[in-house]
């Protein structure tokens, strides 16, 4: 077969411009034709011997067309290639619906017989072993295979897509060979141009007769031609052969269709026909009756029609009328009615057609209006004197103003409010100086015009007088402007009230009851051969729709000129009813009652619940924004005193009624507004910031200089002092009042007595204690300044430790206040001082815990590192007590021998030297302190005396020389326990002697 296939291949050469025939040499069915089948027993042929699907081009050596057999001359005649192996042939079957999935059938047709196939002699039985080398070898990659399968794309379906695309492409190349001029759709050989395009006759020789050339160039355009032919009969066939199913069905649908239609018209004109007789016998007569009855309604509807034209007619000199009487309300809600009314009665009328432009120019120059008036109303509700008059004006005027903003939803009426509210903040305060000014005759108001000015010249009783007025006058302003806004509130409840009403009504209403349910086949059974007979339509349900319809627009029609004659007659009888009362409560009982009228029918106006609600929230937030203005002008009237510095310079009792002053003011606010304002209360705290530095400043430049001026001996501790330490023991952290000096006054003691015990102080002490007293009772005060007040008065305490330090044990004071020395008195003194300042922190420390809130107690760390460095100084007094004494120990014991007389003049010097220490320190530090002390030099000087007499080579031997230093070491013994409070103190002098070797 393959060898039929490709037999002569030099006879399927092609020129430029023609292809070869396909070949299946990859088992596909691309390219291939498909024909129909005879009746008669199919015969297959090669396809490269027939002319019709690709014909031979010629050689340029003149030989015939084909050297095969020819379908014309041998029709009837069996040859080689009409034998079943003819597999083209088979596969181009077009009636066939399937290919079979089998490898034989689906390659040589559904004829294919299996035959069994006779095994060859001359091959060898391969059995399963033969397979295993390979098999074995094949395992590792057949698992990689199997692992790669998932994710491997299926080759079947890539063939598959392959092949179709290979088929598609291959037909479009073949018809692509075809020169486009064949493809024209007015492509016409009789066109000189085309013709000469088709048949080239350039190509051959017109000069004489033909040549073999010629011959052969003829012949090569016809077999060009022929291709061409047969390549487009190939497309087509292949075209019809997939769509030959569908044409015979088209075709044969389309008799049927034919046949029905033509029994159709048959009976839609024996139809008509009866139609025609039966509207001339029996509806020609009733539609007449019908026809006349239904023109009368119609007229009965022109006249209702008429008459609602005549009341909207007389909508604008009504509603200019309750313009005139400020009846905004009522004014809106004939507009709105009258709006509807065009929109849904009087809809394309003629002369109606610049009514609604005008209505609508109407009702914003309403809106135009009642901004205006209730911008002129915030402005004289809230520039009118605040003590006299009553809180709110004109209360019947705001109700209808408001029902009018909200009926428009004018929703940003208030901000109007709030800008009245900014003015008359500012207005208030200028009046409040200028009544103030007024009555003090050192300001000539016409020679300082500034009002800061003004302010700054008073003193601090005027200008505090002023600031009280202020606040007086504000808490007025803002009682006012509550009264305003619970009034504007009441409204807009009654609004949400009404529109929940409203809603309850219509959801009642929406069910209906058993009389309308009654009515509804009356109307059923009364209209229904009206209604089906004038209808159009061809349904019967539309036609009973559109008479329920109807009939609801003439119940519309018979009410919408009722009411607004009503309507009108009431804004009549209203206004008329205003103009002849005289009384204010029969007016008020009028304008309520019209606005409860006007106000129903336009509920679908009125706001929403979300919008009037926003609304509620709003005069909340205006209160708020009220208090934050009266805080903010008070801010203005504090900040211009304190430009100067006049607030920093009150004292502490001034300073404490500004703040009591202000925090009264902002509770009060508080209180009435519902919430708390923090500029005011900021502005306190800055100037209470300004006047805590200050007050410190002050405090410790005193402290300083009374440092500085310190001599650091005894000072007598005055009555005074001692009861206000004893005020403190008692729990009470505060200066007491000052007693006026008598006769019978206290003298002043030595010591200091707290809580039993005796401090010997300086003076600059107990000015300390009191310093630190009025830091306390500045707490009590002004408990927001506690924070600031606590690290200042911990600064304080730093920095009289540092400053004793160094004029002490520094020995500053020798250059500063002019002493010889600094002797160990001073030194016991400022330990002694040192330890009456530590003794009083917790009690500070504990106070101020009390004026702190939790989050704030990290700051009394302070307190902790301030007590460590009080410690620290004074452990380094004692230490330079004790270094005192060793240096003199060093310098004596040096020069010691051992020989008489006894005791030797060097203990003598030593026992006078610290009779002298025992003698300065006795009366100032307690006896705990005296003995741990000398414990301490006693060690100093015992260390000192062991390495004398090491030095010496004096052992404890019994000999000659320790006798006499047994002697001496007595003699120091003696001397220091005959000290007082010493008596007890057991020196262990043992320890000085080395041990015999």
């Amino acid at each position: 077969m393959t060898a039929c296939w490709e037999a002569r291949p030099n006879d399927m050469a092609s020129s430029h411009s023609s292809s070869p025939v396909p070949r299946p040499s990859s088992g596909g069915r691309d390219g291939i034709y498909h024909k129909e089948r005879d009746p008669s027993p199919p015969r297959y042929r090669h396809i490269r011997s027939l002319p019709d699907v690709c014909p031979k081009e010629p050689t340029g050596e003149g030989q015939g067309l084909c050297n095969g057999p020819s379908v014309v001359a041998e029709h009837d005649r069996w040859t080689v290639y009409s034998s079943k192996v003819n597999l083209p042939a088979a596969l181009n079957d077009p009636r066939l619906a399937k290919r079979e999935s089998d490898f034989f059938t689906k390659t040589w047709g559904l004829d294919f017989t299996e035959t069994e196939v006779m095994p060859s002699f001359c091959l060898p039985n391969i059995t399963k072993e033969h397979f295993g080398p390979y098999l074995q070898e094949m395992t590792q990659r057949e698992r990689i295979h199997e692992r790669c399968k998932t994710i491997c794309p299926n080759k079947d379906d890539v063939d598959a897509v392959s092949s179709i695309t290979t088929n598609q492409d291959k037909s479009r190349t073949e018809l692509e060979q075809v020169p486009k001029i064949f493809m024209k759709p007015d492509f016409a050989l009789e066109d000189p141009a085309t013709f000469n395009m088709v048949l080239p006759w350039s190509h051959f020789n017109n000069a004489g007769g033909k040549s073999s050339r010629d011959v052969a160039s003829s012949k090569l355009l016809q077999e060009k031609l022929s291709h061409y032919l047969d390549v487009v009969e190939v497309s087509i066939a292949r075209q019809i052969s997939l769509r030959s199913e569908a044409f015979f069905h088209a075709m044969s649908s389309q008799h049927e269709l034919q046949d029905q239609l033509q029994e159709t018209q048959h009976a839609v004109a024996v139809l008509r026909g009866r139609t025609a007789a039966m509207d001339q016998v029996m509806c020609q007569g009733p539609l007449q009756a019908l026809c006349t009855a239904l023109t009368r309604n119609n007229c009965v509807k022109l006249h209702n029609k008429l008459k609602l034209m005549a009341a909207v007619h007389q909508t604008q000199p009504t509603v200019q009328l309750l313009l005139s009487t400020s009846e905004f309300v009522g004014a809106l809600e004939l507009i709105a009615t009258t709006k509807e009314v065009l929109q849904q009665e009087l809809q394309g009328i003629h002369s109606f057609r610049h009514l609604g432009s005008q209505l609508c120019e109407l009702e914003k120059l309403i809106d135009k209006m009642m901004v205006e008036d209730f911008s002129m109303y915030a402005h004289s509700d809230l520039n009118r004197s605040l003590r006299d008059e009553p809180q709110v004006l004109e209360k019947e005027r705001l109700e209808s103003l408001v029902f009018g903003l909200l009926r428009q939803r004018k929703l940003d009426f208030l901000d109007i409010y709030s800008d009245e509210m900014i003015v008359a903040a500012k207005a208030i305060v200028s009046q409040c100086v200028a009544d103030s000014v007024v009555q003090i005759e050192e300001i000539d108001a016409e020679v300082v015009v500034k009002l800061a000015d003004q302010m700054r010249l008073m003193t601090f009783p005027q200008w505090f007088d002023l600031l009280k007025n202020v606040f007086e006058s504000f808490l007025f302003f803002l009682q006012r402007i509550k009264a305003t806004m619970n009034v504007i509130r009441n409204v807009v409840l009654e609004v949400l009230d009404s529109n929940q009403k409203t809603r309850l009504l219509e959801d009642s209403c929406s069910e209906p009851s058993g009389q309308e349910a009654s009515q509804v086949p009356s109307l059923l059974q009364g209209e229904a051969e009206l209604a089906y007979l004038t209808h159009e339509g061809l349904f019967i349900s539309d036609a009973l729709n559109d008479a329920q319809q109807k009939q609801q627009e003439q119940k519309q029609q018979r009410v919408v000129p009722a009411a607004q004659d009503q309507s009108s007659a009431a804004g009549f009888r209203s206004q008329q009813g205003r103009v002849e009362t005289a009384s204010s409560d029969s007016g008020a009982t009028e304008m309520s009652a019209s606005r409860e009228q006007s106000f129903m029918p336009g509920e679908n106006m009125m706001p929403t619940d979300f919008e009037l609600n926003l609304v509620i929230n709003n005069l909340q937030e205006l209160m708020y924004t009220a208090s934050d203005i009266s805080h903010d002008r008070c801010v203005k009237v504090l900040t211009a005193r304190a430009k100067d510095g006049s607030l920093e310079r009150l004292t502490s009792a001034e300073f404490v009624c500004l703040s009591q002053a202000v925090e009264g003011f902002v509770r009060d606010t508080e209180e009435l507004c519902g919430r708390r304002s923090v500029s005011l209360r900021g502005a306190l705290q800055s100037q209470a910031n300004r006047f805590v530095h200050r007050f410190h400043e002050e405090r410790k430049t005193k402290l300083s200089l009374l440092l500085d001026n310190e001599r650091w001996k005894q000072a007598e501790v005055p009555a005074e002092f001692q009861d206000l330490v004893n005020s403190i023991a008692n729990g009470r952290i505060s200066l007491p009042e000052r007693k006026i000096p008598g006769p019978n006054d206290r003298k002043p003691t030595e010591f200091l007595l707290v809580n039993g015990q005796k401090y010997a102080v300086v003076g600059t002490v107990l000015l300390l204690i009191r310093i630190f007293l009025e830091y306390c009772q500045c707490v009590n005060d002004i408990p927001s300044i506690s924070t600031d007040m606590l690290t200042r008065l911990a600064d304080l305490l730093k920095h009289f430790n540092s400053r004793s330090c160094q004029l002490v044990l520094g020995a500053g004071a020798l250059q500063i206040v002019g002493l010889k020395t600094i002797t160990t008195k001073n030194l016991a003194l400022a330990s002694r001082c040192l330890q009456l300042v530590v003794h009083y922190i917790p009690i500070i420390r504990a106070h101020f815990e009390t004026k702190l809130q939790p989050k704030q107690f990290s700051v009394l760390r302070h307190f902790d590192h301030i007590t460590k460095d009080y410690n620290d100084h004074i452990a380094e007094i004692s230490a330079k007590l004790v270094a005192i004494m060793d240096s003199l120990f060093e310098k004596v014991l040096s020069k010691y021998e051992v020989k008489a007389p006894m005791p030797s003049a060097c203990f003598r010097n030593i026992c006078k030297q610290m009779a002298k220490m025992h003698e300065a320190i006795y009366e100032l530090l307690p006896e705990e302190q005296t003995q741990m002390l000398f414990l301490r030099i006693n060690a100093s000087f015992k260390m000192h005396l062991k390495r004398q007499l090491a030095r010496l080579g004096v052992i404890n031997d019994g000999g000659p020389q320790h006798g006499l230093v047994v002697v001496d070491v007595a003699f120091y013994t003696e001397n220091i326990q005959g000290l007082k409070s010493l008596e007890r103190l057991d020196l262990n002098m043992v320890e000085v002697w080395e041990q015999k070797r």
